[in-house]
């Protein structure tokens, strides 16, 4: 709303308006996830406005992603802002963000905006507000940041101390109606000297000091004593103006009038609202105005904070704000952070001591694609394994998709694609992320018959074995058969993997852990050697070098050697368990 510009009226100020950039809400959420947790205490932020460049528009108080303190810097949480910009005047804030949409709803708004004008009368009692006059303008964000949506609600609120009686305007009008020329050349001349020095471009209260002979300088707010003794010079109270209106000051004079009512008991005030067209001081667009203040009643007790007003609105009413970037955002990315949210939701409220990049780092070798194969995989991605590597050498047949969540009936058809092919795609369109790899060979078994003609290819679907476990942190024996299971049993025993057997029966269900025991790992004691399938003894002991007992196997039990059960359940079995 335009104050009316005849006679005397209201002073009436022109809100802050706020403006995020979309980095800030991807690094609150990497440290939400990554630093935060469900920790909701309030975070201190820096915001950044500059003077009105333009006729038409107002200038917004930015939130960039350097706005939130560095995930890197564990000794301070306070953000990382390089001072010295003339577009980036940095303003302090403090974001306090719920963990639930519920919780941000429940926040008391009256006692927060209360608490942050409190701190802003503190700085003004006690002289911070001279030193550093940014903190006249603290402001208050909250929020809620849903994650799995990535959608973020938010208010902000501008703190401005409440004058009552409030403050009457005397007099506005622009810059150049009110100096004469040769003032005006002067007070151009310091004021762009003052945005073009790295010391002070940033600094955004001041004062505007005139000599009887049209000579401008400009000084610090706390020079005030010093400057208001010599009664011949006009004096102005600078700030810069982030709005445009030309019957309107920016929102940053409220605090400033409070200053002075507080410090020096002005009775009347003169004050330029700085404005600037293409980096330069603009006089025609600046304004300068005359209100009358009186001290309210109350204010010369210290410890009596005055009330507060400042809310944004959103589109004229007292609502929040919500965004979402999921449309803008990459479907892989999302995909993972909503993986990734799951897992340390787990983290924080349940299982501290799970260690996510251990698990995304994981490499785990499946030693079939069937009906546990399948689940096995998809159970490790949604434990956050990103590394998976599938073995098997059958093909998709008609009745497994029935029972093999990674199959559909396209995969049947012409034969049937390959089983560890298809899983593969079938993984990489659950989760595109996963690093996921299809080897097609057969598992070498004992009790069953090689063909002479056949005998280099068993050869080398050992030593493809091999090199697979060898290349592997973990290894799932989920095949059909005890026969198939026993050669990987013996070279995971032989290199310490830790290796889990799934075996799923007609009525029965087993799963065990076996190897790696306590013994060293095969990379400290194993004798390099030409032939890759030689074992060496030291890693198959029952004992550890600190005597620690060694984990048993699948076959550690068994008193006959593994015989071919597929020739009995072909031969003999209507319908095979697998």
């Amino acid at each position: 709303m335009e104050a009316k510009n005849s006679g005397k009226g209201i002073l009436q100020s022109a809100p802050f308006q706020s403006s995020v950039d979309e980095g800030f809400w991807h690094r609150l959420s990497s440290l939400k996830l990554n630093k935060f947790g469900i920790d909701d205490s309030p975070i201190p932020i820096t915001g950044f406005y500059a003077p009105c460049s333009h006729s038409q528009v107002s200038n917004h108080l930015t939130l960039l992603a350097e706005s939130l303190p560095s995930d890197s810097n564990e000794e301070s949480s306070e953000p990382g802002v390089i001072r010295g910009n003339r577009n980036r005047c940095s303003v302090p804030g403090i974001l306090y963000n719920t963990n639930t949409v519920e919780g941000f709803r429940a926040l008391d708004k009256q006692e927060l905006i209360k608490a942050e004008a409190k701190k802003i009368w503190e700085d003004i009692q006690n002289g911070k507000a001279l030193e550093d006059s940014s903190v006249l303008s603290r402001f208050l964000l909250i929020s809620f940041a849903d994650l799995k949506k990535w959608s973020f609600h938010y208010w902000f609120a501008f703190p401005a101390l409440v004058l009552d009686p409030p403050a009457t305007l005397l007099d506005l009008k622009p810059a150049s109606q009110f100096f004469s020329v040769k003032e005006a050349e002067s007070v151009s001349a310091v004021l762009n000297d003052w945005r073009d020095s790295s010391l002070t471009t940033d600094v955004p209260f001041f004062l505007v000091v005139i000599d009887p002979n049209s000579h401008a300088t400009i000084k610090h707010l706390k020079d005030w004593e010093t400057c208001q003794r010599a009664t011949d010079h006009k004096l102005l109270f600078g700030f810069y103006d982030p709005c445009h209106l030309p019957k309107n000051p920016g929102w940053p004079l409220r605090n400033l009038l409070a200053l002075i009512c507080s410090r020096w008991d002005l009775k009347s005030v003169r004050f330029l609202c700085y404005r600037e067209t293409r980096g330069f001081a603009d006089l025609g667009l600046s304004l300068v105005g005359e209100a009358q203040v009186t001290v309210p009643q109350g204010w010369g007790d210290l410890h009596n904070t005055p009330n507060a007003v400042g809310w944004e609105l959103n589109k004229g009413k007292k609502i929040p704000r919500c965004i979402s970037l999921a449309k803008s955002m990459d479907p892989t990315r999302l995909a993972v952070s909503a993986a990734d949210l799951n897992l340390k939701l787990m983290r924080w409220r349940a299982l501290p001591s799970l260690n996510l990049n251990t698990l995304s780092s994981l490499k785990c070798l499946l030693l079939g694609a069937g009906t546990l194969g399948c689940q096995v995989a998809r159970m490790l991605m949604a434990w956050g394994v990103r590394k998976i590597t599938l073995v098997d050498n059958g093909r998709v047949a008609m009745s497994n998709p029935l029972r093999q969540s990674l199959y559909t009936l396209d995969d049947c058809l012409n034969g049937g694609e390959f089983k560890a092919v298809a899983a593969v795609n079938s993984l990489k369109k659950i989760f595109p992320a996963v690093e996921a790899e299809g080897v097609v060979m057969a598992i070498p078994m004992p009790g069953h018959p090689v063909p002479s003609q056949e005998e280099q290819s068993v050869l080398d679907d050992c030593r493809r074995l091999h090199d697979l476990i060898d290349s592997h942190d973990a290894v799932f024996l989920l095949t059909d058969t005890r026969e198939s299971r026993w050669l990987p049993s013996l070279l995971c025993a032989n290199t310490n993997k830790i290796t889990v057997t799934a075996a799923l029966g007609f009525d029965s269900f087993l799963v065990m852990r076996h190897g790696a025991g306590p013994c060293s790992s095969s990379h400290d004691s194993k004798i390099e050697a030409a032939n890759a399938l030689s074992t060496d003894l030291n890693s198959l002991a029952l004992t550890g070098r600190n005597g620690g007992h060694r984990l048993g196997c699948y076959f550690c039990n068994d008193v006959v050697a593994p015989i071919d059960v597929i020739f009995r359940f072909s031969k003999y079995d209507i319908l095979q368990p697998y």
